[in-house]
């Protein structure tokens, strides 16, 4: 059986026989795989009042441990945008009362951003409802199939600058 991506190399192949369109096969599927998966996972964050930029603060901050707090520039560093990108999702979030920003005790010329409680209760169903999503996508495979996908992807990843986790 044939998908999409099978059919574009085709048309690739006879157009330029010289062309090696091999990684295509690759990097299609996973174009493809991610436009259907960012589709769902927008489908599904609307029912919880949030954009997907916005569910990555919440998950931040959630992932971060109790007391669910991180400096602006924390966040803005973790997530790979702007700090003005940060400061449109920090003011929305605020407004929604998702989060709040509260004086850094180390420091008392700064803010930390932290979850309200709606917050916490918001993205902690969220992110069920998140990896249900993926776990639906995921379904044509086995888990020792999903374990390999996982250390394939991670060696790619780590041959990329920046990628390396932070120590």
């Amino acid at each position: 059986m044939e998908d999409h991506v099978d059919f574009v190399v085709a048309q690739w192949q006879a157009a330029m026989p010289d062309l090696d369109a091999s990684t295509m096969l690759v990097f299609g599927r996973m174009s493809r795989l991610m436009k259907h998966l960012e589709k769902m996972r927008a489908d599904a964050l609307m029912t919880f009042g949030f954009k997907e930029g916005e569910f990555d603060v919440l998950a931040t901050l959630r992932r971060s441990g109790k007391p669910y707090r991180l400096s602006p520039t924390q966040l803005y560093r973790s997530l790979l945008v702007t700090s003005g990108a940060m400061t449109n999702r920090l003011m929305r979030l605020e407004s929604a009362g998702l989060v709040a920003r509260i004086p850094d005790p180390q420091d008392g010329r700064s803010q930390q951003v932290g979850l309200t409680p709606q917050g916490l209760a918001q993205i902690e169903a969220a992110v069920a409802v998140h990896t249900q999503i993926q776990d639906m996508a995921l379904g044509a495979l086995q888990p020792e199939q999903r374990a390999q996908l996982a250390e394939l992807l991670k060696c790619v990843m780590l041959s990329l600058p920046g990628e390396v986790a932070p120590a």
